[in-house]
């Protein structure tokens, strides 16, 4: 089996964050997902659209996790070409947490991103949809 089967092909990303996460914290999302689509239940055509647009630009685990990552390992870098050599520590920390993730779902700051509200695309689509649907 290739590395780039390594998982279950028919499980998303959606899955494997949310498989990944503590229960109470994947209902507290849903939860606040649910109050935003209550929310705009009464809005008129004007409000849902401008919130689907909202949507469109919210970033989600998978993109937070990415740039966060990146931005470290450039920095590492950086820092260790001009001011010291252990700053090369700092991507050779970050770059195998973003492996992990890409493998398995899963990396060490997954489930603060999570607790900080961060939801998967599917998660944000789901809100969309719904509010898609009340129009």
């Amino acid at each position: 089996m290739s590395v780039f089967n390594a998982e279950n092909p028919t499980s998303s990303s959606l899955d494997r964050v949310r498989s990944s996460t503590a229960a109470h914290v994947n209902e507290e999302i849903d939860h606040q997902t649910d109050i935003n689509i209550q929310r705009y239940k009464v809005k008129n055509k004007a409000e849902i659209l401008e919130r689907i647009k909202m949507l469109d630009k919210e970033w989600d685990v998978e993109r937070v996790l990415e740039v966060n990552a990146s931005t470290l390992a450039l920095t590492g870098l950086a820092l260790g070409l001009t001011v010291n050599r252990k700053w090369f520590l700092l991507p050779s920390i970050v770059l195998p947490f973003l492996l992990q993730h890409g493998l398995q779902g899963w990396c060490p700051p997954l489930p603060i991103l999570r607790r900080l509200g961060i939801r998967t695309r599917g998660e944000i689509d789901r809100e969309k949809y719904a509010l898609k649907a009340r129009l």
